[in-house]
């Protein structure tokens, strides 16, 4: 069910759940800014969440609150997270959605790495 963005946080959301170790995950890089895991319903031969540690909904509250060294983590996180898969020679995919309209299902921030195999019109046509 896609959510609204605008709400609070909600520290109960699988993504909190799992940066508490409540929830186990496969984890493939962590940082004091960030983690990176794959997904549980994989879309693509590489499909890896990577997601800041500090409790934001969406892009634009974490663009609005995070500190600068937060998000230059978090963006370094990213670049480091496709570079040992080896993605970037080849390409890959970067997706965050945002709100209702974009469909986050998740209340915390997070993108969405896809690569592994080449991914088509990033919106059917």
């Amino acid at each position: 069910m896609p959510i609204d963005a605008t709400l609070p946080y909600d520290d109960t959301n699988i993504f909190a759940r799992i940066l508490r170790g409540e929830i186990p995950a496969k984890r493939v890089y962590e940082d004091e800014y960030a983690l990176a895991f794959h997904d549980i319903t994989p879309q693509a031969p590489v499909h890896v969440l990577v997601i800041p540690k500090g409790a934001y909904v969406s892009w634009d509250d974490f663009s609005g609150r995070a500190s600068d060294n937060e998000i230059a983590g978090f963006v370094r996180a990213v670049g480091h997270v496709a570079r040992e898969h080896g993605l970037v020679e080849p390409g890959y995919r970067l997706l965050a959605n945002v709100g209702g309209h974009g469909g986050q299902e998740v209340p915390h921030l997070h993108v969405h790495l896809f690569g592994g195999q080449p991914l088509g019109p990033m919106l059917s046509r």
